[in-house]
């Protein structure tokens, strides 16, 4: 059985990875975006169960990824991601339905509580 699947968007590499590695050893399917075409195209491909969103990207930031997002997968399960105390950025995104927020640098635990949270994984017994 799969396990359930993450996309990481985040245009740091080094960010990406961490997540990754993270996510990974704990029995989720994951995925990498590094820009919003990247991630909106994987979610066509093969839809998340959830996405850790950045919301400081060149290009397309944050928000515009996150409304594309819903457009394509309305009830799709976002957590963001942001270096900056941008409340009214932060507002915005839950009121598209973000889940909650996490300021960079994160506490790795706090994000993996958080994601166990909102995407259980699914045990096969």
């Amino acid at each position: 059985m799969a396990g359930e699947k993450i996309l990481i968007v985040d245009d740091q590499y080094g960010i990406r990875i961490l997540l990754n590695e993270v996510f990974q050893k704990e029995g989720y399917d994951t995925y990498q975006a590094a820009s919003g075409f990247q991630a909106l195209e994987i979610l066509e491909q093969t839809p998340p169960d959830l996405v850790l969103l950045d919301m400081k990207i060149p290009g397309m930031d944050g928000i515009e990824i996150l409304k594309r997002m819903k457009l394509v997968e309305p009830n799709i399960r976002v957590i963001i991601m942001t270096a900056y105390g941008e409340l009214d950025m932060i507002q915005e995104a839950k009121d598209l339905g973000a889940l909650t927020h996490f300021a960079k640098s994160f506490d790795i635990d706090e994000i993996r509580a958080a994601v166990k949270k909102h995407l259980p994984i699914r045990s096969n017994g």
